[in-house]
């Protein structure tokens, strides 16, 4: 039997053709995304990570004003992921947009800006600095958030969530927005229903879950702020339901793109949200351990879409098949 054709690679424009993602009109090269403040706030992981080989980095979440964070230990690793309670550490939008919106244009990869706030007037005035940086063509809300005025989070219930972005959606007229929805509601497909309906252009599902460690000879949380947001492997499977809920329940019949993100170690986790309903996935957790990872995530899928029989990624978006 003769070698299998691109067994150990696929080359790069065929990998280009295959995983080339739209999302709401902005063409990313791959599906690959580098998750909120993976590569802090632009490219700080350049040296070890060939950003033109990946789809796109999402900055660190911008706030309104400065935040310090949380003090340490604020990151843990625990046996089936990472707990992480940074706290929104970042320099504010004002900071960002003066000192690095300049840098956005250099960085050899579409730029995503995160923003994060609490209360509706924080979030208008960070989408309205990212919306002056030319070089941004989309801006991820971060929905998981405690509104001041009110203690809710913004991604609780559909009415929190069309309240907020009602008030976002009309400052965005060049950038798109995307909207990252919480595991943390009784009704994540209403949520994201009530986002669609304020206009937004895609949908990431779902940030980190709720936890905890504790340190047993000290008999003190392993976390400063004791609790954090669970993030890898353990997270994925939980992931996978809500992006097909979602893909089944509203996104689909709405034409909006889901970014799938949760636990993508390898390029069958990432598989796994393409046949479930998303157009593109994020990779946060698995960086911290293997910097390359994405690029490998990359290379499995173009081999997978050729094996699949396929032209395009966009083929098999959705395409998980069932006897019902």
């Amino acid at each position: 039997m003769g070698a299998l054709p691109y067994a150990f690679g696929v080359p790069d424009a065929l990998e280009s053709s295959l995983l080339s993602t739209d999302l709401a009109g902005i063409v990313l090269r791959n599906p690959v995304i580098l998750a909120a403040g993976t590569a802090g706030y632009l490219d700080e992981t350049a040296d070890v990570l060939d950003l033109s080989r990946i789809g796109a980095v999402i900055t660190k979440s911008i706030t309104a004003r400065p935040r310090p964070g949380n003090k340490t230990w604020r990151i843990i690793e625990t046996r089936a992921g990472m707990l992480n309670a940074v706290g929104l550490a970042n320099m504010g939008h004002e900071v960002f947009e003066r000192e690095l919106g300049p840098r956005v244009a250099r960085v050899p990869t579409t730029v995503i800006g995160s923003i994060s706030g609490f209360s509706v007037e924080d979030y208008v005035a960070v989408a309205a600095a990212m919306e002056r940086i030319e070089a941004v063509p989309a801006v991820e809300l971060n929905m998981s958030c405690p509104n001041v005025s009110g203690g809710m989070e913004f991604c609780s219930t559909p009415e929190m969530a069309g309240l907020l972005l009602r008030e976002v959606r009309p400052v965005l007229q060049r950038c798109r927005l995307f909207v990252k929805l919480s595991p943390r509601t009784y009704d994540i497909v209403g949520v994201a229903g009530a986002c669609i309906d304020a206009g937004v252009d895609a949908l990431t599902i779902a940030n980190t879950y709720p936890a905890m460690a504790i340190d047993v000879e000290t008999r003190r949380p392993r976390l400063s702020r004791t609790t954090g947001g669970l993030s890898g492997p353990a997270i994925h499977p939980i992931a996978l339901k809500l992006v097909h809920e979602v893909h089944q329940g509203v996104a689909m019949q709405a034409g909006v793109p889901i970014i799938g993100v949760g636990g993508v170690m390898r390029w069958e986790d990432a598989a796994e949200f393409i046949l479930a309903g998303a157009s593109a996935v994020q990779m946060g957790t698995a960086i911290f351990a293997d910097p390359r990872s994405p690029q490998r995530v990359a290379q499995g899928l173009a081999r997978w879409v050729r094996r699949q029989g396929c032209a395009s990624l966009r083929e098999l978006v959705g395409a998980m098949e069932t006897d019902r």
